[in-house]
């Protein structure tokens, strides 16, 4: 099999992306969309977080794109510039290969190298089962709390979990001078 390559998203991977989304949309329960956004929509959310200088990744195998991950601000409001809510979506038919580990750990990176101190993971259908769940445990991420019956898809109620990892240590240390999020509040970067 294809060895997979993660790399740094560009706007020709968002045809694929709107694609591998838009299954989440229609069958899953990791999103509380109910209409999968188009490609217009998409790229206006890619340009936003590529504005940013967030991080947004592409999961390849040969020449497919096999899944995506990005981070992008928690909240609006300043005090929060040092949190990055994070998203992971992998192909269904490339699900349980390990792709959303890969991205989860290339993201994780990326995420300390521009100086975030915390990631939270806003998780639908926060089931403790839930391959979302799974994976965000295995990646070191503590339970933060879940709000009951928050979103109704397919036809039932469903969960929201929160999941927190900190990042270049987390609240422990004061914020870097030299952080993007710093950089980007005093209007730098």
């Amino acid at each position: 099999m294809t060895a997979i390559t993660v790399r740094p998203a560009t706007r020709a991977d968002l045809p694929a992306i709107t694609e591998i989304y838009a299954d989440a949309v229609q069958n899953g329960t990791s999103s509380y969309e109910l209409v999968p956004p188009d490609l217009a929509e998409m790229t206006t959310r890619f340009a936003a977080l590529e504005a940013g200088g967030f991080p947004y990744l592409a999961a390849t195998r040969g020449d497919r794109l096999v899944g995506y991950a990005y981070a992008g601000a928690f909240r609006p409001r300043p005090a929060y510039r040092f949190i990055v809510e994070n998203s992971v979506y992998v192909a269904p038919d490339a699900q349980g290969e390990g792709i959303g580990r890969l991205l989860m750990e290339a993201l994780i990176d990326a995420s300390k190298r521009l100086g975030f101190r915390q990631m939270i993971a806003v998780i639908g259908d926060g089931r403790s089962d839930s391959a979302s769940v799974r994976l965000h445990s295995k990646m070191g991420f503590a339970d933060a709390g879940k709000l009951v019956g928050t979103g109704y898809k397919h036809g039932r109620w469903l969960d929201t979990a929160f999941m927190q990892l900190a990042l270049n240590e987390g609240a422990h240390a004061p914020p870097d001078p030299a952080s993007l999020p710093e950089r980007r509040f005093r209007g730098e970067a």
